[in-house]
């Protein structure tokens, strides 16, 4: 179906405010993908939603009740197509058809192999108008995470570093803390908020005593989305292959939390925290093969939160799909310890990054860079 470029402008216009919709589950809807919608009427807003968590109303049936009457003979803009199955929650095509909406505008496809383009051809069956495509490309950037599971089986992983100017994140004694200013670290607390799981090793966790929490007073959000994003905590988890770390860590005293390892679990574990066994060879865990599993488990983001040792292994396997680089005013000297554990010897042999986004943090810099496929591929 062609549409005027008066109604395509008016398509984005409206999108982009079910997309600022969908951003306010950015802490809350895991493994549930982030979606807003808006419903139109005679030119005029009737009724708008988001999906807020797993279990609840979809965002559909959420603007639905706002629009109640109104609904019959609207437009619907919805970021993710209507799902056409029985989860949790029944279908919202076919809460869409019994409302009598007239047209319905989707940012994009449902990958979820349970709808995959049946949501919209239920509602084309009904005699809705449909239109997908608007804006996809900000729908997909919001949904990485269920997006890559849903293609590829695999969560989204995004590597937190933390640097000075001459590219070393601890002092040769392992003292890190602190190299980046507030600013930087509460948004750290943010990217952490929105993980489904944050992921750290042995090493960090018997070196700095890290805990790996969401603190509220460092968010630096609103009283509302403070509220959301401590209401679904991510999963921390622990990669130990050799089960060093002991149960009386500071790690473990945080709260729930599960140790991916590749030995046998000892018996002291049977009344502590959650054990995954994860193939792997001289006591390291196979990465890829712990995502996998985790992507089974439902987690769409992994937020890497590691020494370099470990954040170097997801590098060189490949298993990076962001960096988050930020970078203090300061230099730690030759002495310190590197960015990543990754020896390289020729400079045809250095991975290319492509850097999507640099902007100030406070006093530092925080810099969004993509892996580039090497030449040739």
């Amino acid at each position: 179906m062609t549409i005027s470029s008066e109604q395509a402008v008016l398509d984005a216009h409206y999108m982009a405010r079910a997309l600022k919709l969908a951003r306010k589950g950015l802490y809350t809807t895991h493994p549930n993908p982030r979606v807003g919608c808006v419903i139109v009427r005679d030119g005029q807003i009737v009724g708008e939603g988001w999906h807020v968590r797993t279990g609840e109303p979809h965002a559909e049936v959420h603007a639905l009740r706002a629009a109640g009457v109104n609904a019959r003979g609207a437009t619907v803009y919805v970021t993710l197509e209507p799902c056409s199955h029985h989860g949790r929650t029944p279908p919202c095509s076919d809460a869409l058809v019994n409302a009598g909406v007239a047209r319905v505008v989707a940012a994009m496809q449902d990958p979820n192999p349970q709808v995959a383009g049946r949501g919209m051809q239920r509602l084309a069956r009904a005699g809705i108008a449909i239109h997908s495509g608007v804006l996809e490309g900000e729908a997909r950037a919001i949904n990485q995470g269920f997006l890559k599971r849903m293609e590829h089986g695999l969560p989204f992983v995004r590597v937190k570093l933390a640097m000075s100017l001459d590219g070393r994140t601890a002092m040769a004694s392992g003292e890190s803390q602190w190299i980046t200013g507030p600013a930087a670290r509460s948004a750290v607390q943010r990217l952490r908020a929105q993980a489904s799981v944050v992921l750290t090793g042995a090493d960090t966790v018997l070196a700095d005593g890290a805990r790996l929490t969401v603190r509220a007073g460092e968010l630096g959000l609103d009283p509302e989305q403070t509220a959301l994003a401590l209401s679904r905590p991510p999963l921390r988890v622990l990669i130990d292959g050799r089960l060093r770390v002991p149960l009386d860590a500071p790690f473990f005293k945080a709260g729930p939390a599960l140790v991916a390892t590749c030995v046998a679990v000892e018996e002291q574990y049977a009344n502590g925290p959650e054990c995954l066994i994860v193939p792997g060879d001289d006591g390291q865990v196979d990465l890829r093969k712990l995502l996998i599993a985790l992507a089974a488990r439902g987690v769409n983001d992994v937020l890497v939160e590691a020494g370099p040792r470990l954040a170097g292994a997801f590098a060189q396997q490949g298993l990076v799909d962001e960096y988050q680089i930020f970078i203090a005013g300061k230099v730690l000297g030759s002495s310190a310890r590197p960015l990543l554990d990754w020896p390289l010897e020729l400079m045809s042999e250095a991975p290319q990054l492509k850097i999507i986004e640099i902007r100030a943090v406070g006093d530092d810099w925080r810099v969004t860079a993509v892996p580039l496929p090497p030449a040739g591929v």
